[in-house]
């Protein structure tokens, strides 16, 4: 927890960002009838039945500082497409932030979020060098709170995914023109909880780790 805390206290450093990278699942639900479009005056009307058309992914990274995210929808969330997402967040970043040396990374401790995800997706000079590339650091278990890449996953879910969404195509649509948005406004992620705060509201966590 303090590992990630105190990277969340350091200015902001260009050659090595601070970002976070999450996923969740998202239920792909259809309209069954059609529903009545909105009128001036009046809401929007659907029927309660609906049909499921399945799940798929939902990955995102952010980075706090700046006011940056990146948002794609996969049809899993394997190793492979873990790898791949991160593949992509690198290429972002060449050309975003060239200067970039590493890429310092909060996540949850999964068991696809590891640097042998690229050895199990890219040829060993490619997975070397994304491992070279990222520098991960995990939430303890039960502190997925601490990575501000829920925030924005929240974000999303209250802005764009509250509503039917049937298919990945119309979700990546949605998706992505969030994410466009949200970009444009700059909007950033203003962390207070540090780590002298930790150490005084969890007292007692800290007292039985020393008995």
């Amino acid at each position: 927890m303090e590992d990630i805390l105190d990277l969340y206290e350091e200015p902001y450093d260009p050659k090595r960002p601070v970002m976070g990278v999450d996923e969740r699942p998202c239920q792909l639900i259809g309209d069954v009838v059609v529903p009545i479009p909105m009128k001036s005056g009046k809401p929007k009307k659907e029927d309660n039945e609906y049909e499921r058309n399945g799940t798929c992914s939902v990955f995102i990274a952010c980075e706090p500082l700046t006011g940056w995210r990146y948002v794609e929808v996969r049809k899993q969330r394997t190793k492979v497409d873990y790898a791949e997402f991160m593949e992509k967040v690198s290429e972002i970043y060449l050309e975003m932030r060239p200067e970039a040396d590493v890429l310092r990374v909060v996540q949850d401790n999964l068991n696809t979020h590891t640097y042998g995800s690229f050895y199990e997706r890219f040829d060993p000079e490619k997975a070397r060098y994304l491992k070279n590339r990222f520098e991960f650091h995990f939430t303890p278990k039960k502190g997925s709170w601490l990575n501000m890449a829920e925030i924005e996953l929240s974000a999303l879910a209250r802005q764009c995914l509250d509503r039917r969404i049937g298919d990945m195509e119309t979700l990546k649509r949605e998706a992505k023109a969030w994410e466009e948005d949200r970009n444009q406004q700059k909007i950033m992620i203003q962390w207070r909880f540090t780590t002298n705060h930790a150490r005084e509201k969890l007292e007692r966590h800290y007292k039985a780790v020393k008995n």
